[in-house]
This record gives C-alpha cells, structure tokens and sequence, in this order.
C-alpha cells in the first residue's frame, strides 16, 4: 500500500523537513509586506528626488546670494569703486594711502627731514653696580617735570629703569649693554619738538661716588615741501596735510621731488569686476548644467523641469543686457568691455575695460552707481533684482525650497503612518501564520504515526 503527504508547495509555502514540515514564518511575513511597501517604495523614491532637487537648489541660491555680495561691491558709493589709491615715484623717500574723499591729482613733495625722537643714554656702568639715594628730575616737551626718587629699591640700572617706566611719565626705559657696560637709556614716547626731553639732576655711584653722565639727543620736527609749501610736523606720518591723504615719510632727500599720485583705485576696481563677472558664470554655467541632456543615456539632472530655475535664468540674462541712456557712451556691459558668450557666460575684454577706468572713470563710476529712478545704473538695477531674488521668503528658490521643505515632510510623516500601520498589520500575520505553522507541523506529526501504524499492519495477499 502506498501513502502520499499534502504538498505545500500548492499553497505557495516551503516545508521544513520532512519529518517536522512547516513554514517559515518570517518570510513568508516578509514577502507579504514587501508586496504591501509597493507604495512606500514610491514615497520613498520621490523623498529621494526631492532631496536632491534641495540640493542643488541651494547651491544654486548660495551662488545667487555671493553675487548679489559681488554686485553690491561695485555700487556701494562708499565701496571700491569709490575707492581712492596713492602712488609715489619713489617709496623709499615718501608713501601714502587715501580715504575716498580725497581729491584725484598729483603732488610734488620735498622731504627736507624726518621727525626725530628725543633721548637720553648714560655712561656705561656694571651691571651690579648701585646708585646712590636721590633725585632726578624728567621732563617731556613743554609738560610738567616728573620726579624720580632713587632709593634702594631701585638702585641699580634695571630696577631703575623698571621702576621708571612704572611712573607713566612720557617715556620708554630700557637697559643697552655695549662695551662700556649697562646704559640707562630714556626715549620719549613722543616725536619731534614736542616730545623733546629735559633731564636734570645727578645719579651717582655708591661704590665712588663718581657721577654717571647722560647723553642726550634732541627730538627734531619732520620739514617737507608740498607742491612748494612749507609743512613741519612733530610725526612722520601726516594726517592733515593733503584731505583725505595720509602721508609716510620713509627717509629724508632734501634735493629728491617725489611725485605723489592720487586717483582711483583701477587696480581694485579690476579685480572687483573680474569678480563680479566669475560669480555671474558660476550660477550661469550651475543652471545650464540642470538643462543639459545626458548623451551617455544617464539620469537627467535633478532640476531639468524645473520652472523657477527657467525664471532664474531668464531674469539674470535679461539683466545682462540692461541698458541707460546717455553717460557719455558708457551705458552697457558691452560698452565696458564685458561681452555675453552664446552660453549666457560673461566674457571681459581687458584692454576695452582698462581704456574706460582711465580714460571715463566718473562715467563708469555712475553706470554702476546712479540711484536717477529716470536712468537707473546697472548696479542698482540688478542690485534691486538680485535683492529681490534672494528675499528669505520671497525669492524665487526660496519659495521654491520651503515647498520641497513642506513636501519632504509630508511624505515623511506619510511613511511614519504607513509603517506604523504596517506594524500592526505584521504582527497579525506573524500570529494567524504561526497557527498555520503549527497546524502543519501537526499534521506532519499525525501524519507520520499513521503512516507508521499502517506500516506495523501485517500483509494480506490473496
């Protein structure tokens, strides 16, 4: 007689073993809500999407938002473009720096003398050797004289000259060795006459009591010549002399005519356009980059469709070819120099650039600069644009980011119920499977004592 066993695999269930058949019920589980998670994975997919879309969207408005900084440099009337430099025929005698304000032109100057600072140094001594109690009496310029009491606290020369510098009196106290030993030295904290020094009583040594003598040298005003003009100064750095110009003087050459040139600062106003110019490429060839079509047959950028991106692009080339009217010629990019390549990138013609910084300043100045609501300049129109394009709530990517932000969420918070019903869902099947599990298991059971009862039986024949 021959038996046969329930075959499971009909029910789409693999068995353990023979002797023990069942299911496994984990798998069997996680097939289920594999099949179940179909439109989680599609939740997920487009998460996925939307976060790289984030992606490149900031990056995309960090690069908007740096040439907003760049515009904004060249129509900033108090920035480089109203920035003033100072060159000087020979540095070595004379230099200077200037403030926006000061006046273009050229200056003949004479350094006659520098400012000299005033000082005191005395005899060289030993090291160890002490002073005897009493008085020296300091004075610096036309102020009030300073007493110095010597006691045996500050007998020798450097607990002197420590002891000096703590009376704040107008000068720096210091202690030179040479060959001749340790000399007090006394230097005014002040230039020229005015910081000259008087000293006056006697230092003696205990050991003798020989005197110990001061040298002295005398603080001397700076004298120059300014396109002709007498200047004296206590300083060797004038302030007032030019409006707006500080003068340095290095060294004196009384027979030496520095020429000092003031005028803008092309140099720094050349960087600051090729910097204006970079940026404008980088967003440029970033957006072209979402709307470029792979040939490899790879994915599509990430912004390919993408509406606010086409706005962004459209806005920046459109701005690109603003126009005012009149400014002496001066009226467009192109009329600089700064040309549109067939890629919507900014090309600058260096030499065309430079002619108009030398030749047209002040129109240049204005094309950028004029606020004339009639016949805006090109960097407060863009200037205007770009602020409105970067707005936190009101530009275009970050409107556009805040509802990627807003839909992230709500696919987020969509996959969280999901799963939380999914959970509850698993923990039904792993239940109502493991009672299958169980039923087969005993089934098998049963199913292995008949047969083995059966088989005990004896056989009949006929």
């Amino acid at each position: 007689m021959s038996t046969s066993g329930i075959n499971l695999a009909s029910l789409g269930l693999s068995s353990s073993t023979s002797s023990s058949a069942g299911i496994d019920v984990t798998a069997v589980v996680d097939q289920i809500l594999y099949a179940d998670r179909a439109p989680e994975r599609l939740w997920q997919a487009q998460q996925a999407s939307l976060t790289s879309q984030a992606g490149v969207l900031t990056s995309i408005n960090t690069d908007l938002s740096d040439l907003y900084t760049k515009v904004n440099a060249l129509k900033d009337s108090f920035g480089v473009v109203s920035a003033k430099s100072v060159s000087s025929s020979d540095s070595g005698i004379v230099t200077g720096t200037a403030q926006s304000n000061a006046i273009s032109g050229n200056h003949t100057i004479v350094v006659g003398k520098l400012a000299s600072t005033s000082a005191y140094y005395s005899d060289g001594v030993d090291g160890s050797a002490t002073f005897a109690a009493g008085t020296l009496s300091l004075q610096v310029g036309s102020g009030q004289a300073t007493t110095i009491n010597i006691d045996s606290t500050n007998n020798t020369v450097s607990s002197l000259a420590t002891y000096i510098n703590g009376l704040n009196a107008g000068v720096n106290a210091s202690v030179i060795a040479d060959s001749t030993g340790s000399r007090l030295v006394l230097v005014s904290a002040t230039t020229g006459s005015a910081g000259d020094l008087t000293l006056s009583g006697q230092l003696n040594l205990t050991s003798d009591g020989s005197s110990v003598n001061f040298g002295k040298i005398t603080g001397q005003d700076a004298s120059l010549t300014v396109d002709g003009v007498p200047v004296s100064s206590s300083s060797n750095n004038l302030t007032d002399v030019l409006p707006g110009v500080s003068l340095s003087l290095v060294s004196a050459s009384p027979g030496t005519q520095v020429q000092l040139g003031v005028a803008p600062d092309t140099a720094g106003v050349t960087s600051a356009v090729g910097d204006f110019v970079s940026s404008y490429n980088t967003i440029i060839q970033a957006i072209n980059a979402q709307f470029t079509v792979p040939t490899d047959g790879s994915a599509a950028p990430p912004l390919e469709a993408d509406t606010s991106l086409r706005i962004l692009q459209s806005d920046l080339l459109s701005n690109m070819t603003y126009s005012m009217t009149g400014n002496n010629g001066i009226s467009s990019l192109a009329s600089l120099g700064i040309t549109m390549n067939n890629d919507g990138t900014l090309s600058v013609d260096s030499t065309q650039l430079g002619n108009v910084l030398q030749n047209q300043y002040s129109d240049f100045q204005n094309f950028f600069q004029s606020v004339d609501t009639s016949n805006q300049g090109f960097g407060y129109h863009f200037g205007n644009d770009l602020l409105n394009l970067t707005d936190p709530t009101q530009g275009v990517l970050n409107v556009e980011l805040a509802q990627n932000t807003v839909s992230q969420k709500g696919l987020t918070d969509q996959i969280n119920n999901f799963e939380d019903q999914l959970a509850i869902t698993q923990q039904l099947l792993i239940t109502q499977y493991s009672k299958v599990d169980a039923a087969l298991r005993e089934y098998s059971t049963t199913l292995s004592q008949v047969t083995s009862e059966l088989g005990s039986l004896p056989s009949t024949s006929k």
